[in-house]
């Protein structure tokens, strides 16, 4: 997919027909094994502009931490996060616990927006109008600020979980499924914060096997990095 540098195009275009408050919606940590899903809601200011600010996948962590506290300490700037924990992932399932947590930071906000930017795919139910973007926070700059806003404080909370679990190096990995947390996972067995529901938790050792099968096999590797273009929403 070519690149895009994130802006203000799908804003504009609502502040046309007359919708003036906008929250750009993401989340953060969905495909991870152990750990909460956090998603966040951030309403810019229409003149609000920013360099650096992106999909908070394509930033390195020091500069991501540098946006993050410059977004919310900007008092023009309104966000809010919603969390839902791994005891409610298993209950209800990943997608339904990642639309929670964006209709919790929705809720959360003291004036409810007009419209949401949401990342991925539409979220039913949801309390407000709303449009769907793939690959919106490498173009909304109000999903990006979300993006931001959900990775860093999903991050920070790994940390602190890392403090209580030392043996898993949560604060290295934040939870997501590498090779160093399989291993863990494998020697310790899950932890009170380990989403039971996810089968890589529940086999850790056949997960371990993949992992070490597809870094040992060029032609697997190969087919992994074929990206398909998207075409612009």
């Amino acid at each position: 997919m070519a690149y895009r540098r994130c802006g203000f195009r799908y804003e504009k275009k609502l502040r046309i027909t007359g919708v003036s408050r906008i929250a750009g919606i993401d989340e953060a940590g969905r495909g991870a094994l152990a750990g909460p899903v956090v998603a966040a809601a951030a309403i810019l200011p229409e003149k609000f502009r920013h360099r650096r600010l992106n999909d908070s996948k394509q930033l390195a962590s020091e500069l991501r931490e540098e946006i993050y506290c410059e977004l919310i300490s900007n008092p023009e700037i309104r966000w809010t996060v919603g969390i839902v924990d791994s005891v409610e992932i298993d209950r209800i399932n990943i997608l339904r616990a990642s639309h929670r947590a964006m209709r919790l930071a929705i809720e959360a906000l003291l004036e409810p927006p007009d419209h949401a930017l949401i990342d991925g795919l539409p979220v039913i139910p949801f309390p407000l109008p709303q449009t769907a973007i793939i690959d919106g926070d490498c173009i909304s700059l109000s999903i990006a600020a979300a993006s931001v806003i959900a990775k860093v404080t999903r991050d920070r909370i790994m940390r602190d979980f890392c403090a209580q679990f030392p043996q898993y190096c949560f604060s290295q990995h934040k939870g997501y499924g590498t090779e160093l947390h399989l291993l863990k996972l494998h020697e310790f067995g899950p932890c009170p914060i380990h989403r039971r529901s996810f089968e890589p938790v529940a086999q850790p050792l056949l997960a371990l096997e993949e992992i070490v099968q597809i870094r040992s096999s060029p032609a697997r590797r190969a087919r992994r990095e074929i990206s398909v273009p998207v075409p612009e929403a």
